[in-house]
């Protein structure tokens, strides 16, 4: 069975922006990144790439505590500043990494960043570097992963890029039995858009 965002929960964010001119405006931005993620983003969320990956690395972190989950997060900080980057370079080269790389670059600039998460809030793969490993305590991972809804930001200039964005955030689904696995954040460029 598909899973669809509902168009009661589109009218729902946009019920509780603000309104006027800049509600109005925000409104006609999260319609945008909503249809786009809807006709362009969901129907890779099945891929075996991503799926299978997201699978594995639930399994190896089954385990963590929230220590270590911490402890892993502390390390990818530390690794932004320094020359050797053993765990950033690893997640940056794994197979979930190059196949979202692939994404993101037939997006042809529409979209700016995507990393897939497990089920701890944890980069399994991504694109582009993030600012943090673990994205467990973030609202893009306790609404698309905890909540089960499809989460889109309020729209911002991005530092690393100087885009104006909207991040997207949906949850993965295991295909076989429609089991919340993990969860993905999309960069939506909104000036391409």
């Amino acid at each position: 069975m598909p899973y669809r965002w509902p168009a009661l929960a589109a009218a729902l964010i946009i019920a509780l922006l603000p309104a006027g001119p800049a509600g109005a405006q925000q409104d006609i931005r999260i319609t945008a990144v909503a249809d786009y993620v809807e006709a362009n983003v969901r129907p890779w969320l099945t891929e075996p790439a991503i799926i299978n990956a997201v699978i594995a690395q639930n399994a190896l972190h089954s385990l963590l505590n929230q220590a270590e989950i911490q402890d892993l997060d502390a390390r990818w900080r530390a690794e932004l500043l320094s020359a050797k980057r053993p765990l950033i370079d690893a997640t940056l080269s794994n197979p979930l990494s190059l196949y979202l790389k692939g994404r993101q670059r037939a997006a042809e600039g529409l979209i700016t960043e995507i990393f897939v998460m497990d089920n701890r809030g944890l980069n399994v793969g991504q694109s582009d570097i993030t600012t943090d490993y673990w994205q467990g305590d973030e609202a893009k991972w306790l609404k698309s992963f905890g909540a089960g809804l499809v989460h889109i930001e309020e729209a911002e200039r991005d530092e690393s890029t100087q885009l104006m964005q909207s991040q997207a955030s949906l949850p993965i689904r295991d295909p076989s039995n429609g089991e919340i696995i993990g969860a993905v954040t999309v960069g939506v460029n909104l000036d391409a858009l």
